[in-house]
């Protein structure tokens, strides 16, 4: 198995993890035949399967496994964070049916008392695989049957990019704003979008890339519950030169329930971590800016900045007559003595470059009619942060 730097088991837990190695030669190859046949050759593309207790979704992701298209050597690779249910028994009875169909399967796990967390889990699976390109896959979701073909093909036209693809929302009245995002960003936004809310431009269930990038960015933060581990990972992978791109079809189901990891993590978490991306990859080499609102959460955005950064917003700007009218933002909590006191400016009135702090697809449209009217290019001129 190719490890691409990830730790090895300690041999001392063997039992926990893998077979006991007191009865490798019972369970093994015959090592009068291992020179003759020699190990399997890496597959062609590897599924990646964190999992824990995901006994309801389980049947009907490995359905989706199973029916994939794809001629090549395909391999799935689960890790078992500890799982209470029953989703080891349903891995068991689908290993033979999966293997029938020529898909290998690989699983491992731990027996103990609480998950280690999902990079932690994903991070062992990538490990235990061999596929030239992994391909991600959350337990509670389901692939169609063209996602791994389709995906390879755009991978091994960019193989220093992470490939995404648009997603079905189940149910579909779940996160409609989100879903809206996720399938309908232009190509150029998925590099220039990446400070917002939304986390990463493609989700981190619809992620595809070679084995080889994914060694060279490193392997996911196992800090825990609550760590945005795919959210550290894609930032990691725009800092050495990586690439986004979106398979124009919907090749996922991607599900919306309360037992999702993701509502582990805290907002404050991501805000802290969005920030301090966005002052590294844009306001370093801006020397003034405005923050486009002059509310709650543009303000938030200049006082979590560094002191540095500070200094260098113009003004905010605003369309609310009451913002505008009180003229100026005054930073109570600066030691400054006088304090900061920032302009507040109708939007047609300030310059840019904007860092935008305004929610998109929430005012019926006012809010982009306002931006488009100043013919502005984002990536240049702006940015989006809420």
């Amino acid at each position: 198995m190719k490890q691409c730097g990830l730790s090895t088991p300690d041999p001392r837990h063997v039992e926990e993890t893998g077979p006991d190695p007191r009865h490798v030669e019972e369970t093994g190859p015959d090592p009068r035949h291992v020179e003759e046949t020699g190990p399997d050759p890496p597959a062609d593309v590897s599924i990646i399967v964190p999992l824990y207790n995901a006994e309801p979704w389980l049947d009907e992701c490995l359905t989706s496994v199973f029916k994939q298209d794809f001629g090549g050597v395909l391999e799935l690779s689960i890790y078992n964070d500890g799982s209470t249910d029953s989703s080891a028994d349903i891995i068991q009875r689908w290993k033979p049916q999966l293997e029938e169909r020529g898909i290998r399967v690989i699983v491992g796990g731990h027996e103990g008392q609480r998950p280690r967390g999902v990079g932690f889990a994903k991070n062992r699976a990538i490990g235990q695989s061999s596929g030239c390109y992994l391909c991600f896959l959350d337990s509670d979701d389901v692939m169609m049957p063209r996602r791994v073909r389709l995906q390879l093909e755009a991978a091994q036209r960019l193989p220093k990019s992470i490939i995404g693809c648009q997603v079905t929302r189940d149910p579909p009245n779940a996160t409609q704003r989100y879903t809206r995002w996720i399938n309908s960003l232009k190509p150029a936004q998925l590099l220039t979008q990446v400070f917002t809310s939304h986390g990463p431009t493609v989700i981190m269930p619809t992620w595809f890339c070679s084995r080889e990038w994914f060694c060279y960015v490193g392997q996911f933060v196992e800090d825990g519950q609550g760590t945005p581990e795919d959210l550290l990972f894609f930032y990691d992978h725009l800092r050495k030169g990586g690439g986004v791109h979106r398979v124009e079809e919907e090749l996922v189901l991607y599900r919306y329930h309360e037992r999702a990891a993701t509502h582990s993590v805290s907002e404050e978490t991501i805000w802290r971590n969005r920030v301090r991306f966005l002052e590294e990859r844009v306001l370093e080499r801006w020397s003034s800016f405005t923050i486009w609102n002059a509310g709650k959460q543009g303000r938030k955005l200049y006082r979590s900045l560094s002191p540095r950064n500070r200094d260098k917003v113009v003004a905010f700007c605003d369309v609310d007559a009451n913002k505008i009218s009180k003229g100026f933002y005054t930073f109570e909590e600066s030691e400054k003595r006088p304090k900061p006191r920032i302009p507040v400016l109708h939007f047609t009135e300030a310059k840019p470059p904007f860092i935008i702090c305004v929610k998109l697809d929430l005012t019926g449209g006012g809010f982009e009619d306002n931006l488009r009217s100043l013919n502005l290019t984002e990536g240049e001129d702006y940015y989006h942060f809420s």
